[in-house]
């Protein structure tokens, strides 16, 4: 079979395991019954997913100028507490930052490879988890908007991680009785003063079960320094394909590119 279309990130369904599908323009392929099979990936252009011009890629699957124009691609998509929408003030475009900011937003706690602080819109849970490779992962606070979501995040990330260290998550390393029900008792004293209120315990802790299973080296590759790329599929978390061989690639980090993938 082969197949050939811009890449967007896996499209997933938490299940045991969880099912992923590869988005390749109009075909969505499931990942999981490919695995055991050889996969030959070819990078033959780009796709911007903003304005759909055959440009090389800058960041987020966006051109360089549709990055820094676009409001799918602003600053507060990445940092939550610059959002301004809340006192209608607008970065680039008010009305879609009002439908991205304006909504209950989660913070939460979830391991992957470390325990890190993370924030998302309430209607992104479990598929954030999922997308960052988390093991384990409990929501600490609901907020009515971004903003206070990205205030209760900077208070935290003093005293965690915000970001995964893809490396350790791909290692798949934890403590059978790790529990962040625990880290979530402790944490309420970090939270600032104005957004003690949001803090919940209504939440149980939620394991993830990955399609996966940790190969003794990993090296992770691009398809800019390797065009084109042929393994047998072993594995996949997060949005990583893991191949034989320790060999992983970020398919999120690949959004935009057009590729060629044949199946055998």
């Amino acid at each position: 079979m082969q197949f050939q279309g811009q890449i967007l990130k896996m499209i997933t369904q938490n299940a045991k395991p969880i099912q992923y599908f590869l988005n390749l323009s109009s075909d969505l392929i499931n990942m999981n019954q490919l695995i055991g099979k050889k996969i030959t990936l070819k990078h033959v252009g780009y796709e911007c997913v903003n304005c759909g011009n055959d440009e090389k890629i800058y960041r987020m699957g966006f051109c360089k100028r549709c990055f820094f124009e676009s409001p799918y691609a602003s600053e507060t998509i990445i940092r939550p507490e610059l959002s301004t929408a809340h006192l209608g003030i607008g970065e680039r475009n008010l009305e879609v930052e009002e439908s991205i900011q304006l909504v209950p937003h989660i913070v939460y706690l979830a391991y992957t490879g470390d325990v890190k602080v993370g924030v998302t819109r309430e209607t992104q849970i479990p598929t954030r988890w999922i997308d960052q490779g988390a093991t384990f992962a409990i929501p600490i606070a609901k907020t009515q908007n971004r903003y206070e979501a990205g205030m209760i995040e900077v208070a935290l990330k003093e005293h965690f991680a915000d970001k995964t260290n893809w490396r350790k998550m791909l290692e798949d390393d934890y403590e059978d009785d790790l529990d962040l029900a625990d880290f979530r008792e402790k944490v309420q004293e970090y939270f600032p003063e104005e957004f003690k209120n949001y803090y919940s315990i209504d939440h149980e802790m939620c394991k993830l079960d990955y399609p996966y299973v940790a190969p003794e080296k990993i090296n992770s590759f691009t398809l800019d320094k390797k065009p084109e790329f042929e393994g047998i599929l072993q594995g996949i978390k997060g949005q990583y394909l893991s191949f034989e061989g320790g060999d992983f690639i970020n398919i999120r980090g690949h959004e935009g590119y057009v590729i060629e993938m044949k199946i055998e």
